[in-house]
């Protein structure tokens, strides 16, 4: 079993996220290039398969994640009883961490609801120390220290159809979903 957050140096990451759709993700691209060009920023945008906004974080491990951990994730994950919703994204401002992302002006919409309710699915299933309180939707573009200010822009979105269970592994860019579940409700 891996320990979590051990002397070692983290190599796995587990968390629920939305995927946009391949075509809002080619535009997100498009737009980090554009982004990238215009405020003279060096570093390289996400890959479109790479772009996604995490809605609960499950840990960092040091090798591989715990059973428990998963087996209670794909129970969380397919009780979530949250209806499809549309998300847009209209502006572009410095994330953690050196990020450059997209945010949402919405706070309180179908982001913020199915957080919530994936949140008590992961309360229900055990998973509660990995509930937080807080949320601020965004989609990471590319990392880049230079300071950008908050641009809007035109707005992007796309319809949320289905929530991701993922294993990343850190620092080498592969995204292994492991699951996803359609939203009902």
């Amino acid at each position: 079993m891996g320990a979590l957050l051990s002397a070692q140096q983290p190599t796995d990451r587990l968390f629920f996220c939305l995927y946009p759709d391949p075509e809002t993700a080619a535009r997100v691209t498009a737009l980090a290039e554009t982004v990238r060009a215009a405020r003279g920023l060096s570093g390289k945008p996400l890959a479109a398969n790479q772009l996604h906004v995490t809605l609960h974080h499950l840990g960092d491990y040091d090798s591989a994640i715990p059973e428990s951990i998963l087996a209670n994730a794909f129970v969380a994950g397919g009780s979530v009883d949250v209806a499809p919703f549309d998300v847009t994204f209209d502006r572009v401002s410095r994330g953690a961490q050196g990020s450059l992302v997209l945010r949402s002006g919405d706070k309180d919409g179908g982001l913020a609801g199915l957080h919530r309710g994936l949140g008590l699915s992961m309360k229900r299933t055990g998973l509660g120390a990995w509930v937080g309180g807080s949320f601020t939707p965004h989609m990471t573009l590319l990392y880049d220290d230079t300071i950008v200010e908050d641009v809007p822009i035109q707005p992007i979105g796309w319809t949320v159809r289905e929530v991701t269970l993922v294993h990343s592994l850190i620092g080498r860019s592969i995204h292994i979903r492991l699951a996803r579940w359609a939203l009902r409700g």
